[in-house]
This record gives structure tokens, sequence and C-alpha cells, in this order.
């Protein structure tokens, strides 16, 4: 039986491109309206996987219990599914407490996930993952804009596992099923922080200063050492540029000042990338939702 909207659970969404407050937003809605914070970011859940993510100290919480942050060793995967099952159990629990949850973060598609519903499930090909395997990244990119556009412009186009699993979706369904972004269970209030273009850019180059300074070259080398260079680029794009640097320059371990300089404008235009597809889900969400965005926020994330 599918849930009337009076029996509909209260949650809060806060929604905004890298950089722009998120977690900062979400403490002090918490604060304000006695809520807990369910982190939906695929890259947070893992141990080690610090200044890369800019992951929310325990300092920043202010007291606030934050879920689903250091769940998972990056060795390891953590699904669209393993999320949707844990933020429906957190959301019980929390709203049993009496507490507001409150889901802050920039990995979309799990928003998607939680409030529209995954996928119809289709099976692993193992003969076609074997095929696909032997394909460069950019191949699989291009196989899935061919086929699927909308999905295409939803994925890091450098992150394999996740082309993969949209190519065999393609294949079996024609397309990667579209999800709404609305469900019964849940009455879903939005905050989208949304900062000018100009403020924007300045905040994601001062926050990729300041990880570059707080040891980020270094967090890489731990992580890359851990899981080599294949899952690494699965990480996201702070770790993957900075892996494919370390690996192609002979210069990386001789300055680290001039290391720092080179690898910042690289950082940035690709961060500023990921910035620009996320904006673009914004939109979509505000226009599909009648939701205004909101100025934004002095905090960082």
């Amino acid at each position: 039986m599918i849930p009337s909207r009076a029996m509909a659970t209260n949650i809060l969404c806060i929604a905004g491109p890298t950089a722009s407050g998120k977690s900062g937003r979400a403490v002090a809605e918490a604060l304000a309206r006695g809520g807990e914070v369910i982190s939906v970011d695929s890259r947070q859940v893992y141990r080690g996987l610090d200044i890369g993510t800019e992951k929310i100290s325990v300092e920043e919480m202010r007291g606030v219990p934050h879920h689903l942050i250091d769940i998972r060793d990056p060795e390891g995967q953590y699904s669209a599914g393993d999320f949707v099952a844990d933020a429906a159990r957190l959301i019980r629990e929390i709203t049993a407490r009496g507490k507001l949850p409150i889901l802050a973060g920039g990995t979309h598609f799990y928003f998607n996930a939680l409030l529209g519903g995954l996928p119809a499930g289709v099976d692993e090909d193992p003969v076609l993952r074997a095929e696909l395997e032997t394909l460069p990244t950019e191949e699989l990119f291009a196989r899935v804009q061919t086929a699927d556009a909308r999905r295409a412009a939803e994925l890091d186009p450098k992150n394999r596992r996740r082309l993969i699993r949209a190519l065999e979706i393609i294949r079996a369904k024609g397309a990667v099923p579209a999800q709404p972004l609305s469900a019964p269970a849940y009455d879903a209030e939005w905050i989208v922080i949304n900062p000018p273009v100009e403020e924007l850019r300045e905040r994601i180059e001062a926050r990729l200063r300041s990880a570059l300074s707080r040891g980020l070259v270094e967090e890489v080398r731990r992580v890359r050492a851990a899981v080599g260079d294949a899952r690494l680029a699965e990480l996201g794009l702070e770790y993957r540029t900075v892996g494919e640097y370390l690996s192609s320059s002979a210069k990386a371990t001789e300055d680290t000042a001039r290391l720092k300089a080179e690898l910042l404008p690289r950082l940035s235009a690709k961060l500023w990338q990921y910035a620009r597809r996320q904006k673009a889900w914004l939109r979509k969400l505000r226009e599909e939702n009648t939701i205004a965005a909101t100025a934004s926020h002095p905090d960082r994330n």
C-alpha cells in the first residue's frame, strides 16, 4: 500500500554545488530545528578520504549527530542501493527520536534514488562487462552519450564502474529509466544553495588552496598506495587528478610548492566543470518542484 501524503515523513533536503556551504547550513538548520544530518555524499562514506572530500570535522558538527560518514573502507564499494537502504533506516530512526532528518550533500543521484526510486533491477552481464572492461574510459562515456544522453549528463565521465553499469542497463532496457524527483513516502522540504557564478568560482579556488595546504597530495598518496590507480580514479576528480599527476610527472616528488602550483589550475578547472553539472541538476530540480534558490552560505562544502 502506498502511503498517503498525510502519512508522509517530513525530511529536509539541502542541495547545492560543491563549495556552496551545504555542510554548514545543515548544522545550522539542525541546531535551529532539532535535527540530525544524513550525509548524501558518495565519497564521505569512506574512511581516510577527508581532505579531498572536505569531510566535516567533529568540531564543525557542533554536537549535531551526523550519519553515513566513515562507514566503509575505500577498497570496498558503496552503491546507490546501499545508500537508499541506509538512509531509509536512518530516517525512520531519527523520526522516531522526535528529530528532523536533514539530508545534505552533493551526490544528486543519491537524492534521485531515495526520492524517486532506483532503476528496475538489471542483473550483471559478465560477458558484456568483460567486453567493456577492454575499452578506454573515453569510449565508454561516448557509448553512454550516444545511447542515453540524459544519463550521460548525470555521470562522471571518468567513473568506469558507473559507466559500465549504465551500459548494462541500456543493453537490457534501451535506456536508464528516468527517476521522478518525488515520492509519497517523504514530504521533502528543499533548501537549494546557489551562489552567483563568480562567488562560486572564488569559493572553489579557496577550497582547493586550503586542501592543498592541509595535505591533499599526501592524502592521495596514502589512498593510492592502499587501493591502486584504478580504484583511486573512481573516488572522485580530486583523487583522480592528483593521482594522474603523480603518475605522470617525474618532478612530482621533487618540489612540493611547484607541485601544488601546477595542480591548482587543473583541479580548479575540473571542479568547476563538476559544479556546472551540479547546477544543471539543481535547475531541473527547481523547475520541476517550484523550489526557490537560497543565497550562498559562509561555511564550506
